[in-house]
């Protein structure tokens, strides 16, 4: 049984607190490791290890740091098999999912290399009486990361990437529950040419998180995770004067036109519902055909291909799923889809009853795929995130009836539309009240270059994830106003200056 500590300033630290979480191998049901679970004295000293490396960091020439953004991607690249390894042995997604789950991380990592040109501010000239005006923008000091189990890979770098490449130091709190690959991304920062403190893991609990939250340090938080803990955590960061943004859940709709080609969207369904058994704020959760006759095709269509979900271990190479990442989550889905039945949702296909055989891993956490029907509104398992393998089928009798149900919906994280039809899909993207919206793609998720973001409840603050949105999150404007002595006329002036001064 393996140990995972923390990492602070480019070592390895043990705990001091005596306090342990298990970390669980999902696919076999037994605890593997434990990890520490940091007391507020620690939280603060690694915050004070960031504080420190804040000065020389932020006075790093941007092509240098570039330089360090250029490093780690090449390192990313030859170790992302090792690391979706790691990963997957504690999240229990599969391998390739895993593999994907690192690939969308670097690709942020790829787009912060261009941080030279990112931070570049504007610039006018004599605006007036020889005053030349320019805004830059710079590092806020020690900002941190909380962020969640089901992408230990990708949404850690999505943070770290563009904060240290703006100038800033981390901190990352990453989940206790798959902590290995996060620890991981410490030696590649370091051999990457990172000075040491700029990036730190802090492994813990609520009493990690509450101190990051509330430490007059720490500038800026970022969460990822479910809404009431992002309403949580937003709360108390920008009680405490920080900068935050603070990602929820989600109960992403997809809407099926009847000029979509279905075999199309039964293909897309299948992949964007129950890939990576469901645990992704991206998912489709919901599907909503359009009249009645789209609607009995698609329950026809959909019903053998969630039956024959390939349903396997994280390392086998032919399983489409792996396990739920906990036992705790996997009673918690299994309770949501009890409580579908007893709403009086149709059950299409129960994959309640699913057991893997499997000799060694039959005690893994494992559920089947699950398809209802006829799924109202009203139903709690309709208002709420279940983050398993289910989909749920909203009927609408027409367009208006469809587009109504995710923007009416408390979370507003991302939707899709399959049509044929552009007037349709245009006026969906236009009137749809959610943040991601795909047009024929079934899991809306920018990349890089551009910002990832959900509205209403799955979202709290007003930046959003990477892109030019990253930048500013994690930076402040400077702006300068300058006039040299030549031509100065003497004497005081009292009044504002204005255009024509």
């Amino acid at each position: 049984m393996y140990e995972r500590h923390h990492y602070i300033n480019g070592s390895d630290v043990e705990g001091a607190s005596g306090r342990f979480g298990p970390i669980f191998n999902p696919s076999t049901g037994e605890q593997q490791g434990k990890v520490s679970l940091a007391s507020k004295s620690e939280v603060e000293t690694c915050i004070a290890a960031a504080q420190a490396a804040f000065p020389g960091w932020s006075a790093t020439s941007v092509v240098k740091r570039a330089r360090v953004l250029q490093n780690l991607v090449q390192l990313l690249y030859r170790d992302k098999d090792k690391l979706a390894e790691a990963l997957a042995s504690e999240h229990g997604k599969v391998f390739s999912d895993a593999q994907g789950d690192v690939q969308r991380g670097l690709e942020v990592a790829e787009f912060a290399q261009g941080i030279p040109h990112l931070l570049k501010g504007e610039f006018s000239d004599n605006v007036s009486g020889s005053i030349d005006m320019y805004s830059m923008r710079k590092p806020l000091g020690v900002v941190a990361g909380i962020t969640p189990f089901n992408f230990p890979a990708m949404i850690p770098l999505w943070m770290s990437c563009m904060a240290i490449a703006c100038g800033n130091t981390f901190v990352l709190k990453p989940s206790e529950k798959d902590p290995s690959t996060p620890l991981m991304f410490g030696e590649l920062w370091k051999e990457a040419g990172l000075p040491v403190g700029v990036f730190n893991v802090i492994n813990g609990d609520k009493e990690a998180v509450d101190t990051v939250c509330t430490d007059p340090r720490v500038k800026a938080v970022s969460f990822v995770g479910s809404t009431p803990i992002a309403q949580y955590v937003y709360s108390t960061a920008t009680a405490h004067g920080k900068r935050c943004q603070a990602m929820g859940g989600a109960k992403n709709h997809m809407i099926i036109m009847p000029d979509a080609d279905l075999d199309q969207v039964a293909d897309a369904l299948v992949g964007a519902a129950y890939g990576s058994a469901g645990e992704r704020c991206m998912a489709i959760s919901v599907a909503v055909p359009v009249g009645k006759q789209v609607a009995d095709k698609m329950v026809d269509m959909l019903k053998p291909r969630v039956e024959a979900l390939k349903v396997g271990h994280s390392m086998d190479m032919e399983a489409e799923m792996g396990p739920l990442v906990t036992a705790d989550h996997l009673a918690k889905v299994r309770g949501y889809l009890d409580l579908a039945e007893k709403e009086g949702a149709d059950v299409v296909v129960d994959g309640r009853d699913f057991k893997y055989s499997m000799q060694g891993y039959e005690n893994g956490y494992y559920l089947g795929g699950s398809l209802f029907d006829n799924v109202k509104p009203e139903m709690r398992t309709y208002r709420e995130e279940i983050f398993g393998p289910t989909l749920q089928i909203v009927r609408a009798e027409t367009f208006d009836d469809a587009i109504r149900l995710p923007s009416e919906h408390e979370f507003g994280n991302g939707t899709s539309i399959f049509t044929r039809d552009g007037d349709t899909a245009r006026a969906y993207v236009n009137n749809v009240e959610v943040g991601m919206v795909g047009v024929n793609v079934p899991i809306p998720v920018p990349l890089a270059f551009h910002t990832f973001g959900g509205w209403k409840s799955s979202a709290f603050g007003d930046i959003n994830q990477h892109g030019m949105e990253g930048v500013r999150f994690y930076t402040k404007t400077k702006t300068v106003t300058s006039r040299w002595p030549t031509g100065i006329r003497s004497g005081a002036e009292f009044v504002i200056p204005t255009l024509n001064s």
